[in-house]
C-alpha cells in the first residue's frame, strides 16, 4: 500500500462513514448499488432523494433579518476586521477605486439674512454634470475657526421644502415631541438653524430625487420596481440594470459620493475647522450619516438617528446595494467610526430594541478601543420614528461637549421663521435647473465607468497595484478568501476498489459556514503527489461516462489517474445531488420583495456564482490542510465551469499550483437577467473574467476560450508580473488540458 493510502486509512477512524460495497454485504444493498451504477452518473454520497444538510438551502436573508454585531477580541483583530468591512463598503458603493475628485464648480447665491444666522443656496458638481443641491447655514458672528456639520435629510416628504402642517405639529407639541408651532413644522430646518446659532457652519443637502436634485428622479431613485429591457444595454446602460449591478453602480453609492463631495465643499469655506467636522441625519439621513462616518476619515463626530439597529436595515433602494450587508450590518457599520464620538437615537420603530440588542455590543466595542464614553444611545422609545426636539436637544449637547462650544446644557432651541420654497430652492432664471432623465443617467454611469476603467488600466502596469486594487475588489465580490473558508472535514459514505484506483465518496463539510457538498476522491494505485480538483458543469458526474451497466472515469480522468494523480470531483451548490429532480435551477433564487432590484437579494446573500466558487475554495482548503503529502494542487474548469474555477483560482493564491481553465468566452457583462444563475454583482467591475484570470499571476495557467482583448489583457499582465513562461494558451478541450497537466 502506497503512502497516500496509508495516510487515508489511518484517518478513516476519524470520519463518520458507512461502507456500502464490501465482501459479505447483503444482497439488497448490492442491488441498490447496481441500480446506482446503472444510472451512469457516478458515485453517490447520499441516499436517493436526500439532499445535503446545507444552510444555503434555507430561506434567503432580507433587509428584515437579524443583524447582530460581535465585538472583536482585541484591537489587532478589530483592525483586520475593520479593513475588510470598510473595503466591503467602498466596493459595494462603487468607490473602489474612488472616482477622480473633479472640480466642484460650486455656486453660492441667494443670501437670506436672519437675526443671528444666514442661509444661502448652493449647488456644485460631485461628478462632471451631476449636481448636489442644498442650503448653507452660517452664523452671523463668524469666527476664525468654526465646526461644520453636514445634514442629510432622510425620507421626509419634500425634505428641504418639508412642512408637516399646523395640525401635525400641534399634535407633537401636545406629547412633548416639539416646542414651537412655526419652527417645529420642519424639523430638518430646525436643526440647521440651531446648529448655526451655536456657531457651526451647516450644509443641508438633498438626497437624489428630492427637492432640487431632480436629474435622477424620485421615482427612479427611491421607487424603482421593474426591470426595463431598454435600459439593459451593452453600452450606456441605466441604473438597476444587470450591467449597472455588475459594475457596482447604484443610487446608494452615488449618494455616498455626494456626501463625500459635500464634505469637500464645506472644507473650501472660510473659517471651517478641519478638525471639527460632524454629520447627522435621521432615517435615510441616518443611513447616509453612518456610511459617510465609516468611509471618510475626516468626520470627527456622528449622530445617526433612528437607523442603527440589529433589525430592519433600511427599506429604500437608496439604502441598499448588492453585496453591502453580506455578513455584516448597520451596527457594525456604526462600529467602524469608533473610537470617535458617536450618538445614536432609538424610537418606537425598528430601533426599539437597540438598548438590549446592538448597543451593549457597540458600547463594549468602544470600551475595547479605550473610549467607552465616546458612544451613547438616547432611547426615546415612547416616540414613533422621528428626529424630534427631544432627540435634537440630545444631539446639540453632544456637539457642544465634544466640539467644546461652551454652552450651558441643556442647549435648547428657540423658535425661528421657516424658509419658504422660494428662499430655499437653488434654481431660478439666473441658475436654470440642469437636464436630467434616463439619458442623463446613462451618460453619468458611462462617465463613472470610464474613470474606473482608466484607474484599473493604470494599475495593470504594476503587479502589486493591480493585485491590491483588483484582488482587493474581488475578495468582496466573491465574498470569501481561502483564509476565510473555515473548518472543513470529510464524512465518507462509500469506498470501492476499482482495480486501478480507489473511489471514495461522501460529503465535504464546512462547519464554519454550515455547508456540505457531495464529493468523490479517485486515488491511483501509485500516487505521484499531485492532486487535481476537476470542476465540471454537471458536477462530479461530469468526471464519469457510461460503461455497460455502470460507469467509469472519462478518458481525461483515466489519463490523470494513470499518470499518478489523485482526481477530485464535486457537486457545487445546485448541482448533482443538490437537485431533487436532476435538473439545474432555471433562475437564481430571490427574496420575497416584489421589486426587481438586485440589491434586495444580493445585498444580504451571496450569489449562486459566488457560492459555487466558495465550494471550490472549500475543496482546495481541505486538500491543502488534510492531504499534506500533496506536492501540488491543480484546478481544472473547462467550458461551462471555467468561470467558477477562475473566481476560485483568483482567491486561492499560491495554494493552487496550476490551473487549466477554458472560459468559453464567458463575460458577466453580457448577462441580461439579474436572476441568471451566473449573475454576479461586481463581476464586470474589475476587468470582468479576464481580471480574475490575470490577478492569479504568476500562478501557472493553461488558458482556452479567450480571444481578442481578454486574451491580450491576461497575457499583458502575466508579462508585467514576470511570468510569461507560466501562461500557456490552448485551443480548448479535455484532451488538450490533460495533456498540459501530464506533460
Amino acid at each position: 500500500m502506497n503512502s497516500l493510502h496509508s495516510t487515508l486509512f489511518s484517518r478513516v477512524s476519524c470520519f463518520t462513514f458507512r461502507v456500502v460495497a464490501r465482501l459479505g454485504a447483503a444482497m439488497s444493498m448490492l442491488s441498490l448499488v447496481a441500480a446506482n451504477l446503472a444510472a451512469a452518473t457516478g458515485p453517490k454520497a447520499l441516499p436517493e432523494g436526500k439532499l445535503p444538510d446545507d444552510a444555503r438551502l434555507a430561506n434567503l436573508k432580507d433587509l428584515n433579518g437579524y443583524f447582530p454585531f460581535t465585538p472583536s477580541s482585541s484591537k489587532q483583530a478589530w483592525a483586520e476586521r475593520k479593513e475588510r468591512v470598510r473595503r466591503q463598503l467602498l466596493v459595494t458603493n462603487g468607490l473602489w477605486p474612488l472616482p477622480e475628485r473633479t472640480p466642484l464648480n460650486a455656486v453660492v447665491h441667494g443670501l437670506v439674512r436672519r437675526h443671528d444666522y444666514t442661509v444661502e443656496k448652493v449647488f456644485f458638481e460631485s461628478l462632471p454634470g451631476f449636481y448636489v443641491t442644498g442650503n448653507l447655514y452660517r452664523p452671523v458672528d463668524q469666527k476664525k475657526s468654526m465646526p461644520a456639520v453636514l445634514c442629510p435629510h432622510g425620507h421626509w416628504r419634500d425634505a428641504r421644502f418639508y412642512d408637516k402642517g399646523v395640525d401635525a405639529v400641534r399634535a407633537e407639541i401636545a406629547i412633548g415631541a416639539e416646542r414651537f408651532e412655526e419652527g417645529g413644522r420642519n424639523h430638518i430646518q430646525a436643526r440647521c438653524v440651531q446648529l448655526a446659532r451655536m456657531g457651526c457652519v451647516v450644509f443641508h443637502y438633498d438626497m437624489i430625487g428630492y427637492s432640487d436634485s431632480q436629474q435622477i428622479s424620485y421615482e427612479r431613485a427611491h421607487r424603482f420596481a421593474k426591470q426595463v429591457a431598454a435600459h439593459n444595454t451593452d453600452k450606456n446602460w441605466a441604473l438597476f440594470s444587470p450591467q449597472a449591478e455588475s459594475h457596482l453602480q447604484n443610487v446608494f453609492g452615488l449618494q455616498t459620493w455626494n456626501s463625500m463631495r459635500a464634505l469637500d465643499f464645506v472644507l473650501t469655506l472660510p473659517g471651517v475647522d478641519p478638525d471639527r467636522l460632524a454629520v447627522t441625519g435621521a432615517s435615510g439621513g441616518g443611513t447616509q450619516t453612518f456610511m459617510l462616518a465609516a468611509l471618510d476619515d475626516r468626520i470627527d463626530l456622528a449622530v445617526p438617528a433612528v437607523m442603527v439597529s440589529t433589525a430592519m436595515q433600511g427599506g429604500c433602494t437608496c439604502e441598499n446595494a448588492s453585496l453591502l450587508r453580506v455578513g455584516t450590518g448597520n451596527v457594525e457599520f456604526a462600529a467602524l467610526f469608533a473610537p470617535k464620538p458617536q450618538g445614536l437615537t432609538a424610537a418606537d420603530d425598528w430601533t426599539v430594541e437597540m438598548e438590549t440588542k446592538g448597543f451593549p455590543e457597540l458600547k463594549a466595542h468602544y470600551k475595547m478601543l479605550g473610549a467607552p464614553n465616546n458612544v451613547t444611545l438616547w432611547a426615546n422609545t415612547h416616540f414613533k420614528h422621528n428626529y424630534n426636539h427631544v432627540s435634537r436637544t440630545a444631539m446639540y449637547s453632544w456637539v457642544n461637549k465634544h466640539f467644546k462650544l461652551g454652552f450651558k446644557d441643556p442647549v435648547l432651541e428657540r423658535d425661528y421663521r421657516r424658509l419658504t420654497h422660494e428662499e430655499t430652492t437653488v434654481w431660478n432664471s439666473e441658475h436654470p435647473q440642469p437636464d436630467g432623465g434616463v439619458e442623463f443617467e446613462r451618460e453619468l454611469l458611462a462617465g463613472i465607468d470610464r474613470d474606473s476603467n482608466r484607474q484599473i488600466a493604470r494599475a495593470r502596469e504594476d503587479a502589486e497595484a493591480y493585485r491590491r486594487l483588483v484582488g482587493g475588489g474581488l475578495e468582496v465580490v466573491i465574498g470569501r478568501t481561502l483564509s476565510e473558508v473555515g473548518d472543513t472535514g470529510f464524512d465518507m459514505s462509500d469506498k470501492i476498489e476499482r482495480g486501478d484506483h480507489l473511489e471514495m465518496s461522501g460529503l465535504l463539510k464546512n462547519a464554519t459556514h454550515g455547508e456540505e457538498v457531495p464529493i468523490v476522491f479517485l486515488y491511483p494505485k501509485s500516487w505521484n503527489g499531485n492532486t487535481v480538483i476537476w470542476v465540471h458543469e454537471r458536477g462530479k458526474s461530469g468526471l464519469f461516462e457510461a460503461d455497460g451497466g455502470g460507469y467509469r472515469p472519462t478518458a481525461g480522468v483515466r489519463k490523470l489517474l494513470a499518470d499518478g494523480a489523485t482526481v477530485i470531483g464535486v457537486d457545487l451548490l445546485y448541482q448533482g445531488e443538490f437537485l431533487k429532480n436532476g435538473s439545474g435551477p432555471g433562475r437564481a433564487r430571490k427574496v420575497a420583495n416584489p421589486r426587481e432590484f438586485a440589491g434586495y437579494t444580493h445585498g444580504f446573500n451571496h450569489s449562486l456564482f459566488a457560492r459555487r466558487s466558495h465550494d471550490i475554495l472549500s475543496v482546495i482548503d481541505f486538500v491543502h490542510d488534510h492531504e499534506r503529502k500533496s506536492d501540488s494542487i491543480d484546478l481544472v474548469g473547462l467550458k461551462g465551469a471555467g468561470h467558477w474555477a477562475a473566481a476560485a483560482r483568483a482567491l486561492a493564491g499560491e495554494v493552487v499550483t496550476r490551473a487549466a481553465i477554458d472560459t468559453g468566452g464567458f463575460r458577466f457583462h453580457e448577462l441580461k437577467d439579474i436572476r441568471h444563475v451566473d449573475f454576479q454583482p461586481g463581476g464586470a467591475k474589475y476587468d470582468d473574467l479576464p481580471g480574475m484570470l490575470a490577478v492569479a499571476a504568476p500562478g501557472k495557467l493553461w488558458l482556452a476560450g479567450e480571444k481578442g482583448a481578454g486574451r491580450k489583457l491576461v497575457e499583458g499582465f502575466y508579462k508585467v508580473a514576470g511570468a510569461v513562461g507560466k501562461l500557456t494558451v490552448g485551443d480548448g478541450g479535455e484532451e488538450a488540458a490533460v495533456a498540459w497537466l501530464t506533460k
